[in-house]
């Protein structure tokens, strides 16, 4: 460190290779969190190249609310978006396909699939024990609320169809106001070459998602390294005291930025690797976690007003009042969920093949073996 005199005053002014160091590792940051979403993006394209038509079918063929809400969840971890099937959903409402008391619960299950982004993008760090059980505590705490919320929700819906009932009332009151198109920065940025890859690798998705895996395990590697020295750098200062200082700040944050990015998936899962390097904590990412899932029910608003069908609307604001219930619910009982995700991430930390049986099970082999059961 190199000491400068003025006027009897002792400044420290740091080496030029730290300085150097600071803002070589900030570019790096900038290009890989690029990189990260570009590869959310390209992972998601070619997991709908595969399954799109499986989910639309799917969802289109239920007639029974609790098969709905198992194809909600297995639809959207299918395609990772749950905007993308509340999407599907609102569309076939529009159309008649689909009748509004089967489509709520499908809606709801998707808030569940939605958050299977973010086990995966934690299971990156599952060879560093302590980076890992920061990852994926705060990727699973928000699995863990939207399961407690239907477990308390879908009961009181089935026999008082409260959400159709409180969502009628809005969409009477907003049908004519029409639709908006929100600008999304990220897709902007990420889908024309996403797209490009898609037109010339479009026959062989598995080689398109090997590649978002490429991309988003480089991405995330380089990503906690940069982000380990700016927390050293004070970073996580700044993280403490403007955007997560407090609940409601932090809730802010996640529903502006998912309006804006118009994906969960995408705002949720860049909190992962900022728990992994110690930049949040798991009690901070919880409330910006809700407001994402607040945020993420734009979209589906916005595309229903644009139909300006009642039902499709009705179907729309039935996710958000969801959303908004369960956090009324359980924001005075938040340590269930986050302490839930502790003790488990503590278990999936000695035992590695948990996370992966994990997503396999409640994501996949459950919701499939349950709607060939029921139906």
């Amino acid at each position: 460190m190199k000491i400068i005199r003025n006027k009897n005053r002792l400044r420290l002014q740091p080496p030029a290779f730290e300085r150097y160091a600071t803002q070589l590792n900030i570019l790096s940051l900038i290009f890989f969190l690029y990189l990260f979403l570009f590869s959310l993006e390209l992972m998601g394209t070619s997991l709908k190249l595969f399954g799109a038509g499986l989910a639309e079918t799917l969802i289109a063929t239920t007639s029974n609310p609790l098969v709905g809400l198992f194809i909600g969840v297995l639809a959207t971890s299918i395609i990772q978006s749950s905007s993308s099937t509340t999407a599907i959903v609102v569309g076939l409402v529009a159309g008649g396909a689909l009748t509004v008391p089967n489509a709520i619960p499908i809606v709801m299950g998707a808030n569940i699939g939605t958050s299977v982004t973010n086990l995966l993008v934690s299971l990156t760090q599952i060879r560093r024990d302590a980076e890992f059980r920061r990852a994926f505590s705060a990727a699973i705490v928000h699995d863990f609320f939207n399961i407690l919320a239907v477990i308390a929700l879908f009961p009181l819906q089935y026999f008082t169809n409260f959400l159709g009932k409180g969502a009628a009332f809005l969409g009477e009151n907003f049908q004519d106001i029409g639709g908006l198109n929100i600008f999304s920065p990220v897709k902007t940025l990420t889908q024309p070459p996403s797209e490009f890859l898609k037109h010339i690798l479009g026959e062989y998705p598995w080689i398109l998602f090997g590649l978002s895996l490429f991309f988003l395990l480089l991405a995330l590697t380089w990503m906690v390294k940069s982000l380990r020295y700016l927390v050293v750098k004070k970073a996580e200062g700044w993280f403490d005291h403007y955007l997560f200082k407090t609940a409601p700040r932090a809730f802010l944050v996640g529903l502006v930025l998912t309006a804006l990015v118009q994906s969960s998936s995408i705002t949720t899962s860049l909190a992962v690797p900022m728990a992994g390097a110690g930049l949040l904590t798991i009690v901070q990412i919880f409330p910006y976690t809700l407001g994402a899932n607040v945020g993420t029910t734009v979209t589906a608003m916005l595309a229903a007003l644009v139909t300006g069908n009642l039902s499709a609307i009705i179907v729309a604001f039935s996710h958000l009042l969801f959303n908004l219930s369960g956090i009324i619910l359980w924001w005075p009982f938040r340590m269930v969920p986050i302490t839930l995700a502790k003790k488990f991430a503590d278990f999936a930390t000695r035992y590695k093949l948990v996370p992966i049986l994990y997503i396999a099970v409640v994501f996949f082999l459950i919701p499939i073996l349950l709607i060939s059961f029921f139906r």
